[in-house]
């Protein structure tokens, strides 16, 4: 599985290479002898027209010297370009960061050290809410938080006579078959698509965080035997042999997922807390809310929510980290990562930032009660090669779906591949 993921990256620099005519790293000096740092990300895409761009202005008008590129492109295009450029020593200098690509990066050497910078930088570290660190260092900090709620179209719910929001188990595989029934869309949406399987942490490990459960022991693999991820297989297996769940469950992804959402064909999706405003400004007449994942029947404890970091780096490869780390902790500044967070509908990086947003528009308000109610939880974060993990998941649950082997047998064979990976 390691060599396939080394082989993949290496077609994936390729061509990266050749669509961007990269040819050395992510610094470049400007004409009037700047240094320009290269940020590239997928968050520009999503927030509200030159807001980034704005911010970078900010920062150039506080650093003379210093002159900022953005490199944005949606998250797929992004997470290419970075890994491709992780692989050929050609990454940008400041870098967008999904905690799934953290660990194979400090192992390939990609990224810059950031506990170093920091400590080079005198900076106080005690103002951010986390830090991705590996044998002790860090090499991401979370700049914006997005949770994962459930999203509820009202309307739909009222259509199948539903007559309150799921809260369990019960109650929400119930309220799926009863949006089904009545023929305008499906109860629930599960994007499973192999080649992008962040469907496995977003939408299926999520319900066992949610009741408190955990896919690993002691920080090993621990799927073979576990009752709790076997019982949210057979859940969701329950409802897809229904017809509960949207058609084209192995092939769909995460976009598809919203499309559906958004144009009223599903009832029910786990989901983003940034793609709100998209949802919106596609669709401005959808009566939808947000609320917590269902748990188990019974579970009266804290609940886990998955969630998702913009995280950022710092290149290895750069030829001005420092010059980089003036631009990460700027970002991380408590008015700069307030209105980044607000622009973003996120919750900040910074412990001491205060969105208004928060308290502004009730499904912010609504996702932030939970937020606070819960634990947020993803403990993919961290992990060597996640996305393979997710994948060789993903390979086996949808066998179970199919009906080609038993729960334990998937499980069995994702403990075998999981432990390969962990030892690799």
């Amino acid at each position: 599985m390691r060599k396939k993921y080394l082989a993949g990256i290496a077609v994936m620099a390729a061509a990266a290479l050749a669509m961007t005519g990269c040819s050395g790293g992510g610094t470049t000096p400007s004409a009037g002898g700047d240094v320009t740092l290269e940020f590239a990300q997928w968050w520009e895409p999503e927030l509200p027209a030159d807001s980034l761009r704005g911010l970078m202005d900010q920062f150039e008008a506080e650093n003379p010297g210093i002159k900022v590129k953005l490199i944005s492109g949606p998250y797929e295009s992004t997470k290419q370009q970075v890994v491709a450029g992780a692989a050929a020593g050609t990454m940008s200098d400041v870098v967008g960061l999904d905690g799934a690509w953290v660990s194979d990066f400090v192992k390939q050497g990609s990224l810059a050290n950031l506990s170093d910078l920091m400590k080079s930088a005198n900076y106080d570290e005690s103002q951010l809410a986390a830090q991705v660190k590996l044998d002790g260092s860090t090499y991401m900090i979370p700049v914006a938080n997005f949770v994962y709620p459930m999203f509820v179209n009202e309307d739909l719910l009222k259509a199948a006579k539903v007559s309150a929001v799921p809260s369990n188990r019960t109650e929400f595989a119930a309220a799926a078959a009863a949006i089904t029934k009545t023929g305008k869309a499906s109860g629930w949406v599960l994007p499973l698509d192999a080649a992008t399987a962040n469907g496995v942490q977003n939408d299926v490990m999520s319900w066992v965080w949610a009741s408190g459960g955990s896919m690993l022991k002691d920080g090993q693999p621990y799927l073979a035997g576990n009752s709790e991820v076997k019982d949210v297989m057979t859940f969701i297996k329950g409802m897809y042999d229904s017809g509960s769940i949207a058609k084209g469950t192995f092939t769909m992804k995460e976009q598809d997922k919203v499309n559906e959402f958004t144009n009223g064909r599903v009832g029910m999706m786990i989901d983003s807390l940034a793609h709100v405003n998209l949802i919106r400004d596609e669709n401005k007449d959808l009566n939808f809310s947000v609320a917590a994942i269902p748990a188990a029947d019974g579970y009266s404890g804290k609940r886990g929510m998955p969630y998702a970091s913009w995280g950022i780096g710092v290149a290895a490869n750069s030829e001005h980290q420092a010059e980089a780390f003036k631009l990460v902790s700027f970002l991380m500044g408590t008015d700069v990562n307030a209105t980044l967070c607000d622009s973003a509908h996120a919750f900040p990086g910074n412990t001491q930032a205060v969105p208004d947003f928060v308290n502004a528009d009730p499904i912010f308000k609504q996702a932030f009660e939970i937020y606070q109610a819960g634990t947020p939880t993803n403990e993919f974060v961290g992990l060597p090669v996640a996305e393979d993990l997710m994948r060789s998941f993903d390979e086996q649950f949808q066998k179970y779906l199919a009906g080609k082997q038993s729960a334990d047998e998937a499980l069995t064979a994702s403990q075998s591949a999981w432990e390969t990976a962990f030892n690799g």
